[in-house]
């Protein structure tokens, strides 16, 4: 059935708010931000090369980063030695590095060697994910570098 020639304006100013609104909707559906902010929290290591991570109950030992949005730089410890450096992030791309750490000791070998694959995941990382308390670090194919945690 043909509209009549005098209700065509009228449905027009009626639609319009209609179709504002959905617009605006889809809008924010259709794009979903990827800045995903990981500042301001301490991410401890969950898991590296897909293996778990095993925290440890002295804080001095445990491998964790902090990321500071203000200066642009990352600090933490390995395991062992202190750790610090810059980063960029831009959206989900994150580039970590370079990183100076101290050269103390490690009297446990196991976790002289996980501190030097932290280390190496850390400035091997491209990109990230972000999943509620999770934060994933990701290489230049996407593949999972290592898994942290801020719930604790």
């Amino acid at each position: 059935m043909p509209l009549d020639v005098a209700a065509r304006p009228a449905l027009r100013r009626m639609a319009l708010p209609f179709l504002l609104a959905a617009s605006a909707f889809t809008a924010g559906c259709g794009s979903v931000s990827l800045d995903q902010p990981i500042e301001a929290r301490t991410w401890r290591l969950a898991s590296i090369d897909s293996q778990p991570v095993i925290p440890s109950d002295d804080p001095r030992q445990s491998v964790q980063i902090v990321f500071d949005g203000g200066t642009q730089r990352v600090s933490g410890s390995g395991g062992c030695n202190r750790i610090s450096g810059s980063y960029q992030r831009t959206g989900a791309q994150l580039k970590i590095g370079p990183l100076a750490s101290t050269r103390m000791a490690c009297l446990d070998t196991g976790r002289g060697q996980l501190e030097t694959r932290f280390l190496a995941a850390l400035q091997a990382t491209t990109s990230y994910s972000l999943a509620g308390n999770e934060l994933i670090l990701l290489d230049n194919r996407g593949q999972t570098l290592a898994k942290l945690d801020s719930s604790k």
